[in-house]
């Protein structure tokens, strides 16, 4: 090795470790107007002086003082910074661009924010808000579907929804749906008062109603017979057939199975076929309803 060899061999081990340390000293770079958060930032200027007045309270998060600070008291957050940046974020439908420039944080922090107390809330809340029916809640549920719909044994109305997204980074045709869109599925169980019951959300938007719910743990359940639904119960009128199984109704898109019931398909249909068909989309149309359709 003659000399030029040498001093080359040399500079590239001096470069590399320059690099070396370089790396080591990472460089913590906030922009200026982050800096100036606790000064400019709509948190810690017209929040605070919103909580003075509350209808504009209201009118800037959709909740009131008390309301607001009811939920925040039962969640288990350590920054209420988050808290007033997540429920903006869900007052207005805005960018996280546009909340990141309003509260003066990067619009990669109001994301992960938005995430992160979603789940805290879900956490926190669904077993008070949302459990479970256990078997005397589906016998009611079932009772007030008779009386309000003239449907027996029915303990749900069930359909899915697209919720449109953009298509994450190399998600290829996952997220793309028949409407021409890219969402995720949400699908809900609600009872005959239109109250949400039971959701599952994250299903990709090329999934069908039935393929999303059998990748469900709803679908897992009522699969797997562990949805806690009471023993077969007479239907009023129809002693002779016997006990019959508690059921949710759901639209032609869904699987028949004993527990679900679908309309029977085809247009020209016996007297009996039509008539169950009318009650059943009468019985299903509280979900269509609860969506806002």
């Amino acid at each position: 090795m003659d000399q030029d060899d040498r001093d080359t061999l040399a500079l590239i081990l001096v470069l590399r470790r320059r690099r070396q340390q370089q790396q080591r000293q990472r460089i913590h770079w906030v922009h200026p107007i982050h800096r100036l958060r606790r000064t400019h930032g709509e948190f810690h200027r017209l929040v605070q002086e919103l909580r003075l007045d509350n209808y504009q309270f209201q009118r800037y998060f959709r909740l009131s003082v008390e309301q607001f600070d009811d939920l925040l008291s039962r969640l288990l957050l350590n920054y209420i910074f988050c808290f007033f940046v997540f429920y903006r974020y869900l007052a207005t439908g805005d960018s996280f661009r546009t909340i990141s420039f309003s509260y003066r944080v990067g619009h990669c922090t109001v994301a992960r924010i938005v995430g992160e107390v979603c789940k805290v809330i879900w956490d926190c809340l669904v077993d008070e808000f949302m459990p479970v029916p256990k078997k005397d809640d589906w016998r009611a549920i079932a009772d007030r579907f008779l009386q309000e719909w003239n449907f027996p044994n029915c303990v749900g109305s069930i359909d899915g929804k697209h919720v449109v997204v953009q298509a994450p980074s190399n998600s290829g045709s996952l997220y793309y749906n028949y409407k021409h869109t890219f969402s995720i599925r949400l699908l809900a169980v609600v009872d005959a008062n239109l109250v949400f019951r039971m959701v599952d959300v994250g299903g990709y938007g090329r999934n069908s109603d039935g393929g999303t719910l059998s990748n469900s743990p709803f679908g897992q359940a009522l699969r797997d017979g562990t949805l806690d639904l009471p023993e077969d119960r007479v239907i009023p009128g129809a002693e002779d057939r016997g006990p019959m199984p508690y059921v949710f109704v759901a639209d032609e898109a869904f699987p028949l199975r004993c527990n679900l019931m679908r309309p029977f398909p085809g247009t020209n249909l016996a007297t009996g076929r039509r008539a169950f068909n009318y009650r059943l989309s009468r019985a299903r149309l509280v979900v269509e309803c609860a969506f806002g359709g």
